[in-house]
């Protein structure tokens, strides 16, 4: 097989079985990779790029979901996919590239300039992608190609011409520029903070919303908080206020995006579907919502600014992200069934009930522990709470880093923390993660406000004599310094608007009903309640 031969390679792609990723994707890669060092006439390259086209896109979609659920370390095996999935987008868009500047010589592609300058910036793009799903840093001069890329279509005078593009899921076409401001949307939709799902959705409605936004050279007269970006700098949008003047600065508008987005908050009031809205087929309700929710602010309006300026800081932080282990440390023992439960034999027992496995043996029931008899526990329990580097803090979270051990975070998940010059363990979500070329995890804390106490909940019983046995949760008291209502932390799936359950609290049992949930977590679920008055004699 001659694979410099664009007639014989468009003929071998005619059988190729995408079913079949890995030998797929080498082909493809084989292919592409020739006819870039081949430089064959720019028409016929052209040819075959645009029919291997869709099924790159499909193979290098399959590829990905291997690394895409959680952030990828630079030793995991995974990350020679990463490299395969990211060596063909760059080879592909570098084929672009190429074709453009043969065809300026000869003019036979000269119709498909606007064509050449958007699928450039659309496979630059995809690399961009493949290191957010990966939960990588990006590589130097990454944004500067996507920049370059941008800059040359703009030459053309072509940059708002739409072309057809099979791969746009809804328009089925783009121009240079929606193609890059999809790009720029993506970074702005905190990538780094997402799921591998999250950043799914986030990816194909860069796409469905790009043509609501635009890109100006003038810049005066407008706000400091509104974005803006620098063609010269290795980076996406940042505040006009922040960038330097310069002519390769351009001023980014979505205040047309904002009205789409309240267009379609209001279209789901009157119950029309994600679906039916362009949003995609898999998209709940309820979830294409609150990530809208998400995302209204950093895609329509400005830069928020930071509510709480970080300060650099150093030291070290404790974190544990597993269920029962932040009550251990927050409360200096492990959760028990309260006595009015009425279940006869050890703790261990109740230990089983809430499935603690085989660190149940381990318990006691000293109640005043001493910090060193508390450590001593934790490490024979399993509770350790490992140790990172503090990097970066502000009223609202932190910012840390650490290699890895033995304890895997994901997005969303609620941790227990506390600073080593802390008094207190605190609760946390975790915000975003990214790994490092050096293989150091930095990951962002936001801290849920107030001091937290363990309490023991329950559903309320549907029927007088059925009692289900009680779980961890945690309360937050309300707090009208730091003005903080009363809130609980639940496990997942516990909040329904108006239920009623049972919390135990120091002796006292009390009737709660539970009223807004205003955090939905990966693992957890945080509401604010109403206490029911007691029932009369």
């Amino acid at each position: 097989m001659d694979y410099r031969n664009p007639a014989e390679c468009l003929s071998l792609l005619q059988s190729l079985q995408p079913e079949k990723v890995d030998e797929t994707h080498a082909l493809l890669s084989t292919i592409i990779g020739t006819l870039l060092d081949a430089l064959p006439a720019p028409n016929q390259h052209f040819e075959v790029l645009e029919a291997a086209r869709p099924t790159i896109a499909r193979v290098q979609a399959e590829l990905g979901r291997r690394y895409a659920d959680h952030p990828l370390p630079p030793d995991n095996e995974e990350n020679a996919t990463l490299m395969r999935v990211v060596g063909l987008w760059h080879n592909l868009a570098r084929s672009y590239t190429q074709i453009a500047r043969q065809d300026a010589q000869t003019g036979t592609l000269e119709d498909q300039r606007a064509l050449l300058s958007q699928r450039r910036i659309h496979c630059t793009g995809q690399m961009l992608v493949e290191y957010f799903r990966a939960h990588r840093a990006l590589p130097a001069g990454l944004w500067t190609e996507i920049h370059e890329g941008f800059a040359a279509a703009e030459a053309t005078g072509l940059v708002r011409a739409r072309v057809s593009d099979p791969l746009n899921p809804l328009w089925k076409a783009q121009s240079a520029m929606e193609a890059y401001i999809s790009i720029l949307l993506i970074e702005l939709g905190n990538p780094f903070g997402r799921s591998g799902r999250e950043l799914r959705w986030i990816c194909r409605w860069a796409q469905r919303f790009a043509p609501y936004c635009s890109l100006e050279p003038d810049t005066e007269g407008r706000k400091p908080t509104v974005y803006g970006l620098d063609l010269g700098a290795d980076h996406g949008l940042r505040p006009l206020g922040l960038l330097r003047k310069s002519a390769g600065v351009r001023g980014f508008d979505g205040s047309k995006l904002a009205n789409q987005i309240q267009a379609v908050f209001t279209q789901f009031k009157q119950g029309v579907s994600p679906a039916s809205l362009g949003l995609g087929d898999d998209c709940p309700l309820d979830t294409s919502a609150r990530l809208l929710v998400s995302l209204y602010r950093p895609w329509g309006l400005a830069s928020a600014g930071r509510k709480f300026p970080r300060r650099g800081s150093d030291g070290k932080v404790d974190l544990c992200g597993d269920w029962l282990a932040i009550g251990f440390h927050i409360q200096g023992r492990l959760f028990e069934q309260p006595r009015s439960y009425g279940v006869s034999g050890s703790l261990n027992s109740d230990i089983s009930l809430l499935t603690f496995g085989e660190r149940a043996p381990e318990a006691n029931r000293t109640r005043e522990r001493t910090a060193v008899q508390r450590q001593v526990d934790a490490d024979r329990l399993g509770l350790v709470c490992e140790r990172w580097t503090l990097l970066d803090q502000s009223v609202g979270g932190f910012r840390l880093q650490q290699r890895p051990h033995a304890e895997r975070l994901e997005h969303h998940q609620l941790v227990g923390l506390r600073p080593r010059d802390g008094e207190y363990f605190l609760l946390g979500q975790v915000s975003w993660l990214m790994y490092r070329d050096d293989g150091m995890l930095e990951a962002g804390i936001h801290v849920l406000p107030g001091i937290p106490q363990v309490v023991a909940v329950r559903p309320l019983a549907p029927h007088p004599g059925q009692r289900e046995p009680y779980q961890q949760g945690f309360l937050i008291p309300a707090n009208a310094a730091i003005k903080v209502d009363a809130t609980l932390v639940l496990p997942s799936g516990w909040h329904h608007p108006n239920r009623v359950i049972e919390l135990f609290d120091n002796g006292t049992t009390s009737q709660l009903r539970l009223t807004k949930l205003t955090i939905k977590g990966a693992n957890f679920e945080q509401v604010s309640f109403e206490t029911l008055a007691p029932e009369g004699p």
